[in-house]
């Protein structure tokens, strides 16, 4: 091993952080391995790099005993003391034993060390630095397909968006850059696995607080996100600043804020409506566009009746029950729907009634 080859680990320690300490303790401990498998021996072996000159020394070790057992491992008081009169029971005696052709074998040894602990360096600061964007979105680019799972780079790695993130649809096309959500970041033997969403509430939530200041300022707070990935969002905000709409700020002049959002979401549907602390006002402006008129509540099994006028159910319940499924999961509530004649049949008897008679 050369000093060219011990600079290069300096500048390595400086570049990637990556201490040197640490990699020539890995060079010795690989170059002990490298040793035994190259000279066919099972003795206890040390080996020493000088930091300063990249001189390499190999050292048979032996345990000072009275009576051998294993002369591979063990050496006699009497003859310890012969070497050094200072030697004593249970200490330990180095030979140097470094072959001459050894330099080749530990130079190759050590940059595969290096190499392999680079990388591991690389893996660590790239996990470090996902970890702490959790629940962030990123713009990525689309670097290839596999069995419908989709590979996205999104700057010092690769994203995983699976079948399960992904929403029904959508076209994913090689080198297309995409907006994706980071999910969860894993440590595995093959490096810090990044799990990208497109389908995750939080995505609708991320894009609103890049398209809105007032989201990004803490002004306006979005309270929750219900959503059907593809097909339809509501999402419940609400400002204590009396001087500020917080349904107008996510909408935006002439709607450029909420639609920015939407060609995102290649033309998912959102609804912003605002969030009260009283369920009747939240579930009535949940239940949006549909009018409302009565909310029952009942507390204890955190559930609703609600009236519509007749007009109003189908609006209210929504095409194949999205609407009102939607309402129920932003609320947090259970919504039982009723038309005006459904809940008040008495009233439209009173009214038939009436009617016959005049």
């Amino acid at each position: 091993m050369n000093k060219e080859f011990i600079l290069a680990i300096e500048d390595l320690e400086r570049e990637k952080e990556i201490s040197k300490d640490l990699l020539f303790e890995a060079i010795e401990s690989a170059l002990v391995s490298a040793y035994k498998k190259n000279y066919g021996t099972a003795q206890n072996v040390r080996v020493h790099v000088n930091q300063q000159t990249g001189d390499i020394d190999v050292f048979m070790r032996k345990d000072i005993v009275e009576e051998v057992v294993d002369p591979f491992v063990e050496v006699s008081l009497a003859e310890a003391k012969a070497i050094d009169p200072e030697y004593e029971l249970e200490d330990v005696i180095e030979y140097q034993v470094t072959p001459k052709d050894f330099g080749r074998i530990a130079a190759q040894t050590a940059k595969q060390v290096v190499v392999q602990r680079i990388r591991e360096a690389e893996r660590g600061m790239i996990y470090d630095d996902y970890i702490n964007r959790q629940s962030e979105v990123v713009t990525g680019v689309i670097h290839r397909i596999s069995n419908e799972t989709v590979f996205i780079n999104v700057g010092k790695t690769e994203g995983i968006l699976a079948v399960n993130e992904q929403v029904r649809g959508e076209k994913y096309i090689v080198n297309n850059r995409i907006k994706v959500y980071i999910m969860d970041v894993k440590k595995t033997t093959k490096g810090p696995q990044i799990y990208l969403s497109r389908s995750h509430p939080g995505l609708v939530k991320r894009l609103f607080e890049l398209e809105v200041p007032e989201i990004q300022d803490g002004v306006v707070e979005i309270k929750s996100i219900a959503r059907e990935a593809g097909s339809r969002t509501k999402m419940a905000v609400y400002t204590d600043d009396e001087n500020i709409d917080a349904v107008g700020a996510c909408v935006g002049s002439r709607g450029i804020r909420v639609q920015a959002v939407v060609d995102e979401l290649f033309d998912e549907k959102i609804d912003i409506i605002n969030w009260s602390e009283q369920p009747e006002e939240f579930i009535k402006n949940a239940l949006s566009p549909a009018k409302v008129e009565q909310v029952i509540i009942d507390e204890e099994g955190k559930s609703a009746t609600v009236v519509v006028p007749d007009y109003q159910l189908s609006l209210a319940i929504g095409r194949e029950g999205q609407n009102v499924r939607l309402a129920a999961k932003l609320c947090g509530w259970k919504i039982d729907i009723k038309s005006h004649s459904q809940y008040f049949p008495e009233t439209e008897m009173i009214e038939e009634i009436e009617e016959d008679t005049e």
